[in-house]
């Protein structure tokens, strides 16, 4: 059963709930889990929130450099333990990569090389996220904001490689409209969706713009999708606008 959420910070769980929505997504790097007493401070508003925290996103602080002659493997190491067992506690059930600035390829290094490190990063989360029941969404961005991993056909093809129930990839509508990505990838890699980010034209909320949606919908339902699907986009009016954004999303994918 498809269940809605939207992207926002755990202060605002209480409002999504109102609203009606199923589970809000946040950020890891707001659990801030390379210092082990600023993490016991946040838990408590995820452990305890009104709305579950099911998906988070925003992965990797853009400083961890997964890839290139900065990456540090012991570091990131650390960070994928520390962050799972969080995640676990919190009960957290999709996890989005895609920490655009940390798994950028900079200039000058190999790709074949930047390709390897990416997932050497993948097989230490397959095997901290073993148990936890939580599943990662590798998310393909658009070539503006990164220059790896630009499609869903990206993502799968590394996925495959990885071949564990834990590393799958999700589908940004978003990215997909800015890359011109054909839409019926959705349905030919429905063995390795696990999570879909929503938006519409300009990046506001979904509804408002002139993505085409029935097509976006008619994939979704070719792929036999019925997981979660969250909003990710900018609003000026939160609680108007996701009352609507709700609304249209429930209506289209219900």
């Amino acid at each position: 059963m498809i269940s809605y959420g939207w992207c926002r910070g755990i202060e605002d769980a209480e409002l999504l709930k109102r609203l009606g929505f199923d589970y809000i997504e946040c950020a890891v790097v707001a659990l801030n889990v390379e210092n082990a007493a600023a993490c016991r401070e946040a838990l408590p508003a995820y452990l305890d929130s009104p709305l579950p925290a099911s998906a988070f996103n925003v992965f990797f602080p853009g400083d961890l450099k997964l890839i290139g002659p900065e990456s540090d493997a012991e570091r990131t190491r650390r960070y994928i333990h520390a962050a799972a067992e969080a995640l676990h506690r919190i009960g957290a059930r999709t996890v989005v990569l895609g920490s655009g600035r940390s798994r950028n390829i900079p200039e000058g290094w190999e790709r074949a090389r930047g390709e390897e490190q990416m997932l050497h990063t993948l097989e230490w989360i397959a095997e901290d996220f073993k148990g936890t029941g939580l599943t990662l969404a590798l998310e393909p961005l658009n070539k503006k904001e990164c220059n790896f991993i630009n499609s869903v056909d990206d993502g799968v093809a590394l996925a495959k490689q990885i071949n564990h129930p834990a590393i799958r990839v999700l589908a940004d509508f978003y990215h997909m409209d800015e890359e011109n990505e054909a839409l019926d990838t959705i349905a030919r890699n429905r063995d390795w969706l696990a999570h879909i980010h929503l938006a519409d034209t300009g990046r506001l909320s979904p509804g408002t713009g002139e993505y085409p949606y029935a097509e976006f919908v008619a994939q979704l339902k070719a792929a036999g999708y019925d997981g979660m699907i969250s909003a990710e986009c900018s609003v000026s009016e939160p609680e108007r606008e996701l009352e609507a954004g709700l609304t249209f999303m429930k209506r289209t994918f219900g």
